[in-house]
């Protein structure tokens, strides 16, 4: 019986070791992943995703897909990439560089590049096979608490 649990002990420790640059997601919990992406890789600072591009993303009869999703996409990979519980997109700049189709696979590369204080800027690039669609710089902070739980206002309702 303690060789069993001697045994369980050490397989946990050989996971543990083995996952050590794996993260689980704190952020964003309730995202719906076939609208914004499905996680391939997360790692601290770094996320890879891939959005599979469906018929509700479709913006005419010729297949394009609105670039609203791939934005989306970008920006929860950025989200995932900080990966704190209250991180926001304060602002981006971001460059849509070709066409998305119905049917595509859109893979996300984010990485966290600037941390200073509660300020985080993430670089999100976008692919469909070999080919740059997207590429972006998203600027998030870190706040305290949630930002729709946060007191914008003073007793006598001005600003802070």
């Amino acid at each position: 019986m303690i060789e069993e649990e001697q045994n369980e002990n050490d397989a946990l420790d050989f996971e543990s070791e083995e996952n050590e640059n794996e993260v689980s997601i704190r952020t964003h919990e309730k995202i719906e992943q076939n609208l914004s992406g499905e996680v391939l890789l997360m790692e601290k600072g770094y996320v890879e995703t891939r959005l599979s591009t469906t018929y509700e993303m479709v913006a005419d009869d010729v297949g394009l897909i609105h670039g609203g999703f791939i934005f989306s996409g970008a920006d929860y990979a950025a989200m995932l990439a900080v990966n704190e519980r209250n991180v926001v997109l304060v602002g981006s700049e971001c460059q849509f560089l070709s066409p998305v189709k119905l049917h595509d696979e859109v893979k996300f590369i984010a990485r966290v590049r600037h941390k200073e204080g509660k300020k985080r800027n993430v670089h999100v690039e976008a692919f469909v096979l070999d080919i740059k669609v997207f590429e972006g710089e998203f600027k998030t902070v870190v706040t305290e608490r949630h930002v729709l739980r946060l007191k914008l206002l003073d007793e006598e309702g001005e600003k802070k």
